[in-house]
């Protein structure tokens, strides 16, 4: 199966790196308009083309990762090449299955949308799609459960997705940030700061995948009466901490 990936930007690159841990390199094409060289691809013998119609010829999946404002010049070039039984994935936010449609036809059309721990195989994707059969949901599935975890969803909540799992980073590396900026005020310098938020952050995280129970229930497990704890949280509360990221959340999603 061979699956052509339009566009080498990072998150095209990213799919195309995580592919390798179950399709031979043989197996994927990534186009790139730019002479820049990508180094990764390059280095990890990926066949890199400049001309997207012969790139996507014998391609069973062509996954569109250009810029949503290059989607319909890339679909436009490719609409008289792709046949009835090739699968398209777009990765664009904010293209619709039926902006899609309108260009190519009534094709089996999915949308992805992955977020930049695909770099590092930590990805959430959600996924939509249309017309698609059980087997070509399972192929593309596998895809991008190559790059973190995957989750099927219905196309009225990709945008919501797009905030939550993708702007979601941006979030948490805030808060992050915030963490390791109070650690530095009570008295750790910048690097132990960091080591010990990210693996504070990192352990609280496993915490909620392994036991599968509500944040608050393990909230619960570090507070104790009259403790440190309870009161910077609520300090925390008073300040708006819940208040301006659920805020925050919807500002995003109003605007996308």
């Amino acid at each position: 199966m061979i699956t052509t990936i339009i566009g080498a930007g990072n998150l095209g690159t990213s799919i195309a790196l995580g592919l390798l841990k179950t399709t031979s390199k043989e197996n994927i094409i990534v186009t790139r308009k730019s002479k820049k060289p990508n180094i990764l691809l390059e280095k990890a013998g990926i066949s890199i083309l400049s001309d997207n119609a012969n790139a996507i010829q014998n391609a069973e999946i062509i996954i569109i990762a250009v810029k949503p404002f290059k989607v319909e010049e890339v679909l436009q070039e490719l609409k008289m090449k792709i046949s009835d039984n090739q699968i398209i994935i777009s990765v664009a936010t904010g293209i619709s299955i039926e902006d899609i449609k309108s260009t190519i036809g009534n094709k089996t059309i999915f949308r992805a949308m992955p977020n930049t721990a695909s770099s590092v195989g930590e990805s959430m994707t959600c996924i939509a799609q249309t017309n698609a059969s059980e087997n070509q949901i399972d192929k593309v599935i596998a895809i991008f459960d190559t790059l973190g975890e995957t989750i099927l969803i219905e196309e009225n909540l990709m945008n919501a997705s797009t905030v939550l799992g993708a702007c979601g980073i941006a979030y948490v590396m805030r808060f992050v940030r915030a963490m390791v900026q109070g650690g530095i005020e009570i008295g750790f310098d910048s690097k132990t700061a960091n080591k010990i938020t990210n693996q504070t952050i990192k352990g609280a995280i496993e915490l909620l995948l392994q036991n599968g129970l509500h944040p608050e229930e393990e909230i619960d497990k570090v507070t104790t009466p009259k403790g440190c704890t309870i009161a910077g949280l609520n300090e925390m509360e008073h300040q708006g901490f819940s208040s301006s990221m659920i805020k925050g959340i919807k500002t995003s999603f109003d605007k996308i």
